[in-house]
């Protein structure tokens, strides 16, 4: 009766029957859908999540999709291996469209409720995704990224990344906690659904066009492969890679591997990661680090004044007091040059006064040594014209014995025999054959002259 009084009245001018109860047309449309006959569908797995009561994943292909749900204990029935059921796997479902009618505090939904699973094969879309894969490798695209040089401490660092979600908090975390204070250059951009992978493309193209940019940082948040599938658009891959600046890809959690996480310089797993890999520096410490080493060079530096002061005031005095101690010295040689010179003066008048009185006495023996050699005069005359034709002839035999003597010990008389006198190079003799081949080129001498030789016998 409550609920027959609450009813408004319709639409006027309607042919449509009602107004009924929205509870209750909702409880009538369950109905009819779970009277439908149940099929088996089979697609490709996406989206696939749990809670404690039911598996909740979606069925797609290339022209629809299907939401579906399967009981908890109904799955674990199923005896599949860990990691079998994954997004991008073929499967089979057998069941059939389920309804649920919502209520005043929760929403209504459609499902097809799953009965039975079996997993066919890889997907479709995985398929395709691994041959782009490995078209990208072969083309050698993978590489030019990594071989661009990172700052260790950029200036500027660029973000791509979705302006309301999680990722940008991540970033910012993650540069403050390398304590970096240079400036973020963000370019927000759809980051899940078919139009995100062309203005993630736009940006990163945006970004390096700047030329203040250092480094830039594509980072998005966990999800479903098929959420993160626009970071597997071929386009944007090749866009990445062909970037003057590097990139760094931070795309879903530590299990999601899209294409662009190939391309990029450095995949991190996390945006704050990213934000790491973007400054490899942590400022803090090197700016710890770099007033320790400050202080200990002015440390040092004071040091080297104090020595340096000290060493430059003793080099100062070094000429003053080695000029007085060379006029010290020359003090004293002047003392003992004057106490000489008065000895020598005291020493001259004495022997001065003693050669006069040898003087005196000295002239008196010479004139007696005269006397009596003008004595011995004739004496020494007469003797010599009785003893001289004598002597003469007696010297003039011993010089002829003398030359006969000479004469037999001539070298060329020993040549005119025949002989020959070899000599080096320095002209010094060669007296045996070994001596010889040690010189090979010598000098013969003969009677009548010199010829040069050769040694042909180098033996030793």
């Amino acid at each position: 009766m409550a609920e027959e009084r609450a009813t408004p009245a319709g639409i006027p001018g309607s042919d449509l029957r009602g107004p009924f109860p929205v509870g209750r047309y909702a409880a009538f449309i369950r109905d009819e859908l779970r009277k439908r006959a149940r099929v088996q569908l089979f697609g490709e797995v996406w989206n696939l999540r749990d809670s404690r009561a039911k598996v909740y994943f979606e069925l797609r292909d290339a022209t629809g999709a299907m939401p579906c749900a399967m009981w908890r204990a109904d799955f674990e029935a199923l005896g599949l291996e860990a990691g079998a059921l994954a997004d991008g796997a073929q499967v089979v479902v057998a069941g059939g469209p389920d309804f649920y009618p919502g209520s005043r505090t929760s929403s209504p939904s459609f499902t097809f409720a799953v009965s039975d699973l079996r997993v066919a094969g890889e997907g479709d879309l995985l398929a395709q995704l691994a041959r782009l894969r490995k078209q990208l490798d072969a083309e050698g695209l993978f590489e030019p990224q990594k071989r661009l040089a990172r700052p260790l401490l950029p200036r500027t660092v660029g973000v791509v990344t979705g302006e309301g979600g999680k990722a940008r908090d991540d970033v910012l975390a993650g540069l403050r906690r390398r304590d970096w204070a240079g400036r973020v250059v963000w370019a927000f951009a759809p980051v899940q659904d078919r139009h995100a992978a062309p203005r993630i493309a736009r940006a990163l193209q945006d970004l390096a066009a700047c030329g203040e940019v250092d480094v830039i940082v594509v980072a998005r948040g966990g999800g479903s492969l098929a959420d993160l599938f626009a970071f597997c658009d071929e386009t944007l891959c090749r866009t990445l890679a062909l970037l003057p600046v590097p990139v760094i890809a931070s795309v879903g959690h530590h299990t999601d591997r899209t294409l662009i996480d190939d391309v990029a310089a450095v995949s991190c797993s996390t945006p704050t990661h990213a934000a790491e890999a973007a400054v490899p520096l942590h400022c803090g410490q090197a700016r710890t680090e770099l007033t320790a080493a400050t202080t200990t060079l002015s440390r040092h530096g004071r040091r080297a004044v104090v020595d340096r002061a000290r060493a430059l005031a003793a080099l100062s005095r070094a000429p003053a007091e080695h000029l007085d101690r060379h006029r010290r010295r020359l003090h004293q040689l002047l003392r003992e040059m004057r106490a000489s010179a008065r000895r020598r003066v005291a020493d001259g008048a004495e022997l001065s006064a003693v050669h006069g009185r040898v003087l005196v006495r000295g002239e008196r023996r010479l004139a007696l040594e005269r006397a009596r050699r003008a004595d011995a005069l004739p004496r020494t005359a007469a003797q010599l014209r009785r003893t001289g034709p004598a002597t003469v002839a007696r010297r003039a035999r011993d010089l002829e014995r003398l030359a006969l003597t000479l004469a037999a010990h001539d070298p060329d008389r020993t040549l005119a025999r025949g002989y020959a006198l070899v000599q080096d190079a320095d002209g010094a003799l060669v007296p045996t054959a070994a001596a010889a081949r040690h010189a090979r080129d010598v000098a013969v001498r003969f009677r009548d002259g010199s010829v040069r030789a050769h040694v042909e016998d180098p033996r030793p």
